[in-house]
């Protein structure tokens, strides 16, 4: 279980062909579900199965409509950073 306790949740997916979806809910256990059942978002359905590249909680869901929107705008170069940085236990900045 991921816990997003604080509310809200905005996560990368890495998707089976390579390429990043982000998103933001506030189950991420169910959400993840979804997407690897084809029942999640059109852009992942084909493309599974996805894995959790990077997750960051947020308190409410504006918050975490802001980090989506931010990071939809960042290359993909930076987004890879977000994961690598996820993946060694690095702060998100």
């Amino acid at each position: 279980m991921i816990a997003t306790s604080t509310g809200w949740a905005c996560y990368l997916l890495e998707c089976a062909d390579g390429t990043l979806y982000c998103g933001i809910t506030n189950d991420l256990d169910k959400r993840l579900a979804a997407h690897n059942a084809d029942e999640g978002a059109k852009y992942t359905r084909g493309r599974t199965p996805v894995r959790l590249a990077h997750v960051e909680t947020h308190a409410d869901k504006s918050a975490a409509l802001k980090r989506e929107m931010q990071i939809k705008r960042m290359s993909r170069a930076a987004k890879e950073l977000l994961c690598a940085d996820a993946k060694h236990g690095k702060p998100v900045k």
